[in-house]
């Protein structure tokens, strides 16, 4: 690192646990961020501030004003544009050292494999349970680790699925894909906009924690917040040996 890279990640350096060495893995990692909502904003911000050196971000639809209430890695002037592209501009805005790849589509089929192939870790920001299954399904297959968030009306979630280990559960395990899970969409329920801040923040920490290497993350456990409450409850999560998507790894 030079100088000037010293100097803007100097807090994180000053870390023992994160030191020089891992801020040089934060450079060398490339995180997918599947969704530029309400959790992939603050993810992407942090990511980016962090020093992650590629950032690859899908979504495929535009900013509207009423995402702005909790989106934001988006402001007024991007409404009607990509949130894929909206958020690239912003974090250029940032950290215009990173790589940052906007990718303004659907993701559908094979193209999950692609993405997930070439990633370091994956942040599932989703709302919907087809994407989260679909993602799921790659990162088993490529053995990568996915953090997901969810959160709606004043209820968030969340859970890291570290697929390296053979004996950590996948998301199918917690949310069977057959099961009676119904998709939540804020734009129905409605949502609290600091409440998907916090889990956002919290998946960007957890990913940092995945590539840097350190702490204990959320593997094998599931985080669910009630933010009227401000109360936090921990599920602990097994492995389903029957699994129909990791029952055979």
């Amino acid at each position: 690192m030079n100088d000037e890279q010293l100097l803007r990640y100097s807090r994180h350096i000053l870390l023992p646990e994160i030191g020089i060495d891992g801020q040089e893995k934060f450079r060398g990692a490339h995180a997918l961020i599947m969704g530029a909502g309400g959790l992939g904003s603050p993810v992407a911000l942090y990511l980016a501030s962090a020093g992650v050196g590629a950032l690859t971000i899908c979504d495929g639809d535009t900013v509207d004003l009423t995402n702005l209430q909790r989106q934001i890695v988006h402001c007024n002037d991007a409404i009607g544009a990509p949130k894929a592209e909206s958020a690239q501009r912003t974090l250029a805005g940032i950290n215009p050292e990173i790589s940052v790849r906007s990718i303004n589509e659907r993701i559908d089929g094979p193209r999950f494999g692609e993405l997930v192939h070439d990633a370091d870790v994956v942040l599932d920001c989703s709302d919907n349970f087809a994407t989260r299954h679909a993602l799921n399904r790659a990162c088993v297959a490529h053995r990568k680790p996915l953090v997901s968030g969810a959160g709606v009306r004043f209820d968030g979630q969340i859970a890291v699925f570290d697929l390296r280990d053979a004996a950590a559960p996948c998301y199918h395990c917690l949310f069977p894909e057959s099961g009676d899970n119904e998709d939540m969409r804020c734009a129905v329920m409605g949502v609290f906009a600091p409440l998907v801040g916090i889990i956002g923040a919290m998946q960007a920490a957890e990913a940092l924690k995945l590539i840097a290497g350190i702490g204990t993350s959320l593997s094998g456990r599931l985080l669910l917040l009630d933010a009227l409450a401000m109360e936090w409850r921990t599920v602990r999560l097994q492995r389903d040996a029957a699994c129909a998507v990791c029952g055979k790894r």
